[in-house]
């Protein structure tokens, strides 16, 4: 006995359950303590095997303690069958009314989402003290029945029972929960009344629910009272600033942390956050950055903020920088970050680093599939996103709504119209999923990109539900590919109705009368704009060299190296023509000669950040743009002469898509 408890001390649980194998008939104590050691080490699923297989093989007498152990494994990994059989024995061993055992068969029912049982056991409790009262608070917010867990506290309090710390923090976790501000201003007068003002644990709770409550000067009023003050009260107020968008205040406190050494990982990764919650997505990458030079090691929180970040700011680089960091640290197994890792590649032009990603992860769930189908989708390589759809289900699991968001949108952008109806169809028949705006969005997509307008205004029209601009937007734009005049204007006119601040449907519009020579009706439709007061976003795309991210505006004068990108259009624009590249002056609205109007398009922001990548190559492989708006049209029929003479692969990716250029052909097949 003696020789497994020096084993689980010095944390050896193998050769601890191989010595307890050993013995004919183990003692409770004994028992109980390999039990507790495997719930302590995060194994509580062995806890409640061994508990399984001595109940069948050694006809197991529990006592109370092995009974609150095996209760702590069932609470841990929410095994609600183990859990229910356990209350059996309890009872068939007249151990249920036993106080610590009831309460923590409570606890149990409340972690393992049986609410019902949770409250039986504790009316049955013939006794109740304040953890009775406590651990049904707590279940019922486990249990997502908030009103009811407060309703609990006052029926506590009218009971005559004192609550305590734990009860207290319980209650303003709830109340943070709920947002409900006054209630939680009543646990604060009653905290202040009892004497509870300067338990940290309860401030914290406090300060959290004034947070949740957008109310940072009275969780700042609370932090200030707090005589010792420790690390979670100060994240909880960093937290508060930065639920209300005041990173500057966040980040003055923050400094104030680190002259006085109060910092943890979980400072750091609240200021990384915070700032990518808040737009403010340099600042956020730069704080993982510093994290890292002060001497904190990222945990798997930290990655799981600061890739999003990177994400968003098309920072590939970075994503590659903490990508070998997770391979370093052994985070290879957690699928929340290797998802996020998937999506960033795939947002910054790199299918291919996704795709390696996403092969590489062992156990795959839902998102991690979907995740991957989408990038195969923005891509445009929708025969890859059907194909691992197929995988998916194949592998048994099953889709989701989102799933076939991703798989339609693939289908769309691959003009697979047959394979587009199929799935649209199998989602309500096949999977019980009913169609939503956004899937009937995409089937008219599906329909348009391949031509068949008709049939989409058809499909719009036969919608059980109010069309989204999502729908109409997609018939729109591809009223302009295949040059379809009266379906575009039914198409604007609905939508100016739906969103009339979106530029970008006047826009549209007007580059169709354009190309059908309406020049005076796309006059108006600019004028109507004018006079909505609808003013079109400046392009603007942005490459990234080494650690630096480029931005290029039309006709900025004050861009870096504006003369020798300009030499450099010149030079590869006379070799363009001698290929045979005309440029396409329609996509020039304004009144000016045609000369210049051939300038004008050369000044596209798209078309500089591509010459800017071109002159900075560097060893690389390919060029990767990003850009605000829709690529233009004549940038893009310009951009496929580009990728020809220079015989590297150029990457754009614009409102809409992935664009990819390789020896003068563009994967969308010239339809986006």
């Amino acid at each position: 006995m003696n020789s497994v408890k020096s084993c689980l001390q010095s944390g050896q649980l193998n050769r601890a359950r191989e010595l307890f194998d050993k013995i004919p008939y183990p003692d409770l104590y004994t028992l109980t303590l390999l039990l507790s050691a495997y719930s302590t080490h995060g194994l509580p699923k062995q806890s409640i095997a061994l508990y399984r297989k001595l109940c069948k093989e050694k006809d197991l007498y529990p006592d109370r303690y092995v009974i609150l152990s095996v209760a702590k494994a069932c609470s841990l990994s929410m095994d609600a069958i183990t859990a229910i059989e356990l209350h059996s024995d309890a009872i068939r061993f007249k151990l249920s009314s036993d106080l610590p055992v009831g309460n923590a068969l409570v606890d149990m029912f409340g972690k393992c989402g049986l609410i019902e049982e949770a409250i039986s056991v504790f009316d049955q409790l013939p006794d109740k003290d304040v953890i009775s009262w406590t651990s049904l608070i707590s279940a019922h917010a486990n249990c997502k029945q908030s009103g009811e867990a407060l309703q609990v506290f006052r029926v506590m309090l009218l009971s005559g029972m004192k609550p305590n710390s734990v009860t207290l923090c319980t209650v303003l976790h709830v109340c943070s929960a709920m947002k409900a501000i006054k209630f939680g201003k009543e646990i604060h007068g009653f905290a202040v009344r009892n004497r509870f003002e300067s338990d940290v644990w309860v401030s914290s709770g406090l300060i959290d629910v004034y947070a949740k409550s957008f109310n940072p000067h009275l969780a700042r009023h609370v932090f200030d009272g707090l005589p010792d003050k420790d690390t979670v009260s100060w994240n909880v107020m960093l937290s508060s600033y930065f639920s209300v968008g005041n990173s500057e205040e966040a980040l003055e406190l923050f400094g104030k942390m680190k002259s006085g050494g109060l910092m943890n990982c979980a400072s750091w990764n609240c200021m990384i956050s915070g700032f990518a919650q808040n737009g403010r997505i340099i600042q956020s990458i730069e704080m993982f950055a510093e994290m890292q030079h002060s001497g904190f090691r990222a945990n798997e929180i930290t990655i799981a903020s600061v890739l999003p970040a990177c994400t968003d700011v098309e920072n590939r680089r970075g994503g590659k920088e903490i990508h070998g960091f997770i391979y370093r640290y052994c985070f290879i197994k957690d699928k929340m970050i290797l998802t996020a890792l998937v999506l960033l590649y795939a947002k910054c032009g790199d299918l291919m680093k996704s795709r390696l990603v996403f092969d590489r992860m062992i156990d795959k769930d839902v998102v991690a599939w979907n995740a991957m189908i989408f990038a195969n989708s923005m891509h445009g390589c929708g025969e890859d996103a059907l194909c691992l759809y197929y995988q998916m289900i194949k592998s048994g699991m099953k889709p989701n709504s989102m799933t076939f968001m991703g798989v339609l949108s693939g289908c769309s952008h691959s003009l697979l119209v047959q394979e587009g109806r199929s799935i649209f169809s199998s989602m309500s028949c096949g999977y019980g999923i009913e169609q939503d705006a956004e899937h009937y969005s995409c089937m008219v997509d599906v329909l348009s990109r391949a031509g068949r307008l008709q049939e989409a205004y058809e499909f719009i029209q036969g919608m059980p539900m109010e069309p989204k601009a999502s729908a109409w937007g997609a018939l729109l734009a591809a009223c302009r590919v295949y040059k379809n005049v009266e379906l575009g204007m039914i198409s604007a006119n609905r939508l100016f109705k739906i969103e009339p601040e979106n530029p970008g449907n006047y826009v549209l519009l007007s580059n169709i009368l354009m190309n059908a020579k309406l020049s005076e009706d796309a006059s108006n439709i600019r004028r109507l704009m004018k006079d909505r007061g609808v003013r079109k976003a400046p392009g603007r795309s942005w490459i990234q060299i080494k650690n630096k991210v480029h931005t290029f505006v039309k006709g900025d004068d004050n861009i870096a190296c504006r003369d020798d990108i300009y030499d450099f259009l010149d030079k590869i624009g006379e070799k363009m023509k001698r290929e045979g590249y005309e440029p396409d002056i329609e996509f020039v609205l304004q009144d000016i000669r045609g000369e210049e109007k051939e300038e004008s398009l050369c000044s596209h922001s798209e078309r500089l950040a591509v010459a800017f990548g071109a002159m900075h190559l560097n060893g690389e492989s390919a060029i990767r743009v990003f850009k605000n708006l829709r690529i233009c049209g004549d940038c893009h029929h310009a951009i496929k002469f580009m990728s020809k003479i220079l015989g590297v692969g150029i990457i754009v990716r614009d409102k809409l898509r992935f664009h990819h250029f390789r020896d003068g052909f563009c994967s969308c097949g010239d339809r986006w």
